[in-house]
């Protein structure tokens, strides 16, 4: 058997009842499933919604809170007992769980990206079970965005994941509102088309802030740094496990490129400093023939670039951004280029990203 790494996103609707209260039976329900992974060898990290609906009614509000402050309090309150839940059920097989919380600056500078990359390769080397969610307390940017769809994908990258769950309350994509008579679910999808894109609705269930829509995108993101994605139904009984076991009900999305740490950094959440712009020739060598960016190549420059920093690559014609790299040389050289610069980005600085 090959021990995966798998990372669970669970949303809000997956462990709440239909007043938005935690419900214990379904959170130890998953919990159940994913220590039945730790059983069987695997590593398991779990991204998990629900902190807002776990301390709304705490703080006396009668409904799910509509303000970024409110949404930040019950958060707050909310937080601590949902870990406490995973805490216990964990614990009941044995396992220990260890809370993470992160934001946006957490992936976006390169220092506390390794960071958190290394705390979580720690953590599931001494075999626990991480337990991630967003720094919703002061985060505001993540709060409005309600994205732990987004999240999930994002660690599932850094820690190049074998697989990422998406656990919500529809059983995979449609072909139109399952709702609807004659929607056909979709079991696999190899690329994300914009095809593939219009079929997502709006928001998910009245607790939570997801829909097909973000998970889509935080497939796509997943996807592209090299993790499959699997989207599946809390419903359908024993699905983590059957989704782990590739044999679930769902719809399956293939995994399109494998970054590394540094790469996918690059690639994903570098701020870059200046843009390049190549020829046909060169884009057929970076994108197909992964070669290096020859100065022969590029056919202009702008920005204000050191040797070292990153910068985006685009075809000279349409601009068509193919992806990002480490140049060799600062702009005023490139200024004043000779027969002396040949390389401008090396291929092992290239993280080669081709939006459709």
């Amino acid at each position: 058997m090959n021990k995966k790494l798998i990372v669970v996103k669970i949303g809000t609707s997956s462990i709440t009842d239909r007043e938005g209260n935690i419900s214990r039976n379904k959170l130890e329900n998953i919990v159940r499933q994913i220590c039945d992974l730790r059983d069987m060898g695997h590593s398991v990290i779990i991204v998990s919604s629900g902190s807002i609906a776990a301390g709304f009614r705490r703080l006396g509000y009668t409904m799910r809170p509509g303000t970024v402050q409110r949404k930040q309090a019950a958060a707050a309150a909310g937080q601590g007992l949902l870990m406490e839940m995973y805490t216990e059920a964990l614990d009941s097989r044995g396992y220990v769980s260890a809370q993470i919380l992160l934001t946006r600056t957490d992936f976006t500078d390169m220092e506390r990206y390794r960071n958190a990359f290394n705390a979580l390769g720690t953590l599931l080397k001494a075999g626990a079970v991480p337990i991630i969610n967003e720094n919703d307390s002061v985060a505001t940017d993540e709060i409005k965005l309600g994205d732990n769809d987004t999240l999930s994908a994002q660690v599932a990258g850094m820690m190049h994941a074998d697989l990422l769950i998406l656990l919500t309350d529809v059983d995979g994509l449609y072909t139109m509102d399952p709702s609807r008579k004659g929607a056909e679910r979709i079991p696999e999808v190899g690329k994300i088309t914009d095809e593939i894109r219009k079929l997502a609705g709006g928001a998910g269930s009245g607790n939570g802030t997801g829909g097909m829509k973000t998970k889509l995108s935080a497939a796509g993101f997943a996807t592209t740094a090299g993790v499959p994605v699997f989207i599946c139904s809390y419903k359908d009984k024993d699905s983590v496990k059957h989704a782990a076991e590739g044999t679930g009900r769902g719809t399956l999305f293939r995994a399109v490129n494998r970054l590394s740490t540094r790469l996918q950094w690059m690639a994903f959440y570098a701020k870059p400093k200046g843009n390049i712009y190549v020829d046909p020739g060169a884009e057929e060598a970076i994108t197909r023939r992964g070669k290096s960016l020859l100065r022969k190549g590029v056919c202009a420059w702008e920005g204000d670039f050191e040797a070292g920093d990153v910068v985006n690559i685009l075809t000279a014609e349409t601009h068509r951004h193919l992806g990002k790299g480490t140049v060799g040389f600062s702009r005023r050289e490139l200024d004043n280029s000779s027969e002396d610069i040949n390389e401008v980005i090396h291929k092992d600085n290239m993280a080669v990203m081709i939006d459709d």
